[in-house]
């Protein structure tokens, strides 16, 4: 496996990027870096100009993964900027979560597929963590099934088949009306897509504006089943009237798709991979949530 990491948004500690490397190589992968993963330019990893050539040449790089060394902010100053053709069946496996949310949908309207996991924070030497064992089967393409006896009174139960797509809540309403946003992906979708949110440190009348904005614009009534993820240190409003899930619990009350709170993939130490854009199979229930990813 052939990993190229990358800083295209905030700027990382140096000591993520050694670390993570050291883990992967002795799984016997071999590690690359771009030219500005190590780079600091005010709050971000470098200029847009440089992280935007970073990240267009790990894409066309003869590598597998292009694994993000972290979020924070500022792929929204250059996603509109991507070459539309480095989309190609070549293009290595873009992993990352939180700001690289922008990446995921770029890649998932483009039709390709991409990985929401952990990025240069591992395990902080834990090897045997069953999230980063998950992971590492993940990037290598094995199939992912998940059995979680995690219940929730607001959970929906059902089924759905579809893709996954989604990732921080924040950054999917920062991109709504855009090439890259929700509504645009469920237009050139050809199957149902599932919806997976996470945030983190929002307050709780933001998530009240975020999830009624994906209600007004029709992307909540559009999909095929919602699957919510760790609202990390996002504190609840008592003034609200109502809990955070619950709020989301609101949003979706109109449909009749099948809807999961709890499951545990964001911010949080536990991380658990998701496979977006790639075909899965999702059942909730009273004992929790089954979801299988098909191998690539």
């Amino acid at each position: 496996m052939r990993v190229r990491i990358i800083s295209p948004s905030g700027a990382v500690d140096e000591q993520r990027i050694e670390q993570s490397s050291a883990v992967m190589r002795g799984w016997g992968w071999e590690v690359s870096e771009g030219k500005f993963a190590r780079s600091r330019w005010g709050r971000f990893a470098a200029t847009k100009e440089d992280r935007l050539q970073d990240l267009t040449d790990a894409l066309s790089a003869d590598v597998d993964v292009v694994l993000c060394s972290r979020g924070g902010y500022g792929l929204q100053q250059i996603i509109d900027l991507m070459p539309a053709d480095l989309a190609n069946e070549k293009m290595p496996l873009a992993v990352g979560f939180s700001d690289i949310t922008e990446l995921h949908q770029w890649c998932a309207v483009n039709g390709r597929e991409s990985l929401h996991g952990m990025m240069c924070k591992l395990t902080d030497g834990n090897m045997n963590r069953e999230d980063v064992l998950m992971w590492k089967r993940a990037i290598e393409g094995e199939e992912i099934t998940y059995r979680m006896a995690i219940t929730n009174a607001l959970n929906r139960s059902g089924s759905a088949t579809g893709h996954l797509a989604g990732g921080n809540l924040s950054v999917l309403y920062g991109l709504q009306a855009t090439p890259w946003g929700l509504g645009a992906l469920l237009d050139k979708a050809q199957e149902p897509v599932i919806l997976f949110i996470e945030d983190i440190c929002e307050r709780h009348y933001h998530i009240d504006r975020m999830m009624r904005n994906l209600k007004m614009s029709g992307v909540l009534g559009r999909i095929g089943g919602l699957i919510v993820g760790q609202m990390t240190d996002c504190e609840e409003d008592t003034g609200m009237g109502q809990t955070i899930y619950e709020t989301i619990a609101e949003a979706v009350k109109g449909y009749d798709y099948p809807v999961f709170f709890g499951f545990p993939a964001g911010h949080d130490e536990m991380n658990f991979p998701l496979p977006l854009n790639r075909s899965c199979e999702m059942q909730i229930g009273e004992n929790g949530i089954y979801l299988r990813f098909k191998g690539r």
